[in-house]
């Protein structure tokens, strides 16, 4: 299972995605974290892709699947066309059928960790 890993190392609001899979990195057998910089080459990670990320406004990690994504009504700029609005322009095209965003919180705390491990464990066994 291959997990694309978006996030900012520079930036404390946008890091905790990259800080778990590097604490995950090798713990889970058959699990390739992905580090991706942009969405823009996401087309060709395939047609059902699996994500972790950060997302704004959630407590702990969860399960966030394309059909429950929002966008914004009027994006003020291109700042605004993100990972989000990529995932559905690519579903609009009929590039993409599934993706599966492991979605953690801005604040990155230890124990975000072993739920993240959990979630994939569970995505794992499902795509067996």
């Amino acid at each position: 299972m291959r997990i694309l890993v978006f996030g900012n190392p520079l930036s404390s609001k946008d890091s905790s995605a990259l800080k778990i899979s590097n604490m995950l990195e090798g713990k889970i057998k058959g699990v390739e974290f992905v580090h991706f910089d942009t969405a823009e080459d996401l087309e060709k990670q395939g047609q059902e892709i699996t994500i972790l990320d950060t997302v704004v406004g959630i407590k702990k990690p969860r399960l966030i699947s394309l059909s429950e994504l929002e966008l914004p009504q009027k994006p003020l700029s291109l700042h605004g066309f993100d990972l989000a609005w990529s995932l559905m322009l690519l579903k609009k095209l009929g590039k993409l059928k599934k993706a599966t965003i492991i979605g953690v919180p801005p604040r990155y705390l230890r124990a975000h960790i072993k739920s993240v491990e959990r979630l994939i464990r569970m995505l794992s066994a499902a795509e067996r």
